[in-house]
């Protein structure tokens, strides 16, 4: 090096704590810069396989771009007492090209950059909001498991006693000694019982699997839906219209369709307070999928429960529902590859419209029910 030159502490006037200063603060920058450097060399090795080449480059440059300003701080260091400067001169020069790299990298990705940082943050304060719904699908799927056993049970347990009922009207019936009146009074008792049991076993069978689909009436599907609420129109005094155009034949799970109509016919008579006053279900085939409409003269759904109507848990009954019915129906036809809409004004009545698929979807060659549904969420 040139003799002419002369390291900073002769500049510094030999000050030794200028000196000392200058030292201590740009040696403390090297090694801050080096741990940098060697820490982005780590991220680079350890995401090869999560981020792409490029971006691995770039990092990798970016690395290299920290270390060369951490070497001009070390050739401070150097020059304090040695001069040279020639080779801090190199130094700048490569740094200033690493700089000029990440600068014009750095512009290039920066929109990158933007949308991924907003990106992450998006999925970063969704992950709360679905970590609450897994959580809230597994409640229902618990409350739905208990409740399908509690009805399996109570089923079960109706038709002991009911056995012991029919053989003692039989035996009523079969009393040669008991009088005319009596033994009519056993027989449409023994009727009554009878239906009951029906009544039990097909309320359960709502909730039994399908082996495989099968072409399905609606009409039937509608029938079995009038034998199964019979009890609940005579008392209401409610009439229930079954209309049909075209075939109204799919194939499907008979429990799924039964299912849907149970729901959406029961609520509709629910919500029917007058008595005299028809609740209709209108069914139009249509080449590509079945309409079936329910329809009633009813008290109506307000405006701020009809946005929220198929979840699960809610209900138009208040302490009275328990927000199964409507959500199941949902479910069941959304899988069949189907719609369901609802209009409904208060004090007017609803109006129920589902399109229902001629064919099951490829995707679901097996019968569901609403405890299934509620571990898939």
């Amino acid at each position: 090096m040139s003799q002419s030159l002369m390291p900073h502490a002769v500049c510094w006037s030999q000050d030794p704590q200028l000196i000392w200063t200058m030292v201590i603060t740009n040696s403390v920058t090297f090694l801050s810069y080096s741990s940098l450097c060697a820490t982005l060399f780590y991220m680079a090795r350890k995401t090869s396989r999560a981020i792409p080449r490029d971006w691995a480059y770039f990092l990798v440059g970016f690395a290299l771009f920290i270390v060369a300003c951490g070497s001009t701080h070390l050739m401070e260091v150097v020059t304090t007492w040695n001069p040279v400067f020639w080779i801090a001169a190199w130094t700048n020069i490569i740094t200033a090209a690493l700089s000029a790299f990440v600068a014009l990298q750095f512009i290039r990705r920066a929109p990158q950059l933007g949308f991924g940082i907003n990106d992450y943050a998006g999925r970063l304060a969704n992950a709360v909001t679905e970590k609450a719904e897994i959580e809230d699908n597994l409640l229902s799927a618990r409350k739905l498991e208990e409740w399908n056993r509690m009805s399996a049970i109570v089923t079960h347990e109706i038709s002991n006693p009911l056995a012991a009922v029919q053989n003692l009207l039989f035996l009523i019936k079969g009393n040669p000694s008991a009088p005319s009146e009596v033994s009519a009074m056993a027989e449409q008792a023994a009727d009554e019982v009878n239906r009951i049991g029906i009544i039990a076993r097909s309320t359960l069978g709502f909730f039994r699997q399908d082996q495989k689909p099968e072409l399905v009436d609606w009409r039937s599907s509608a029938e079995s839906v009038r034998f199964l609420l019979d009890p609940v129109l005579r008392q209401k005094g409610i009439e229930l219209l079954i209309e049909s155009q075209g075939d109204v034949r799919v194939n499907a799970f008979s429990m799924e369709t039964r299912q849907v109509l149970l729901n959406l016919v029961r609520n509709a008579c629910e919500a029917t307070t007058q008595r005299g006053a028809q609740v209709k279900i209108i069914m139009e085939g249509q080449p590509d999928h079945v309409q079936i409409t329910v329809e009633d003269k009813g008290i109506g759904i307000s405006s701020v429960l009809l946005g929220n109507l198929f979840h699960f848990g809610m209900s138009t009954k208040g302490d009275r529902g328990n927000g199964i019915g409507l959500w199941a129906v949902k479910q069941l036809v959304t899988r069949n590859g189907g719609t369901v809409d609802v209009e409904s004004t208060v004090g007017q009545g609803s109006r129920f419209t589902v399109r229902w698929p001629r064919q099951i979807p490829a995707e679901r060659m097996r019968p569901s029910n609403v405890l299934e549904m509620a571990a898939a969420g």
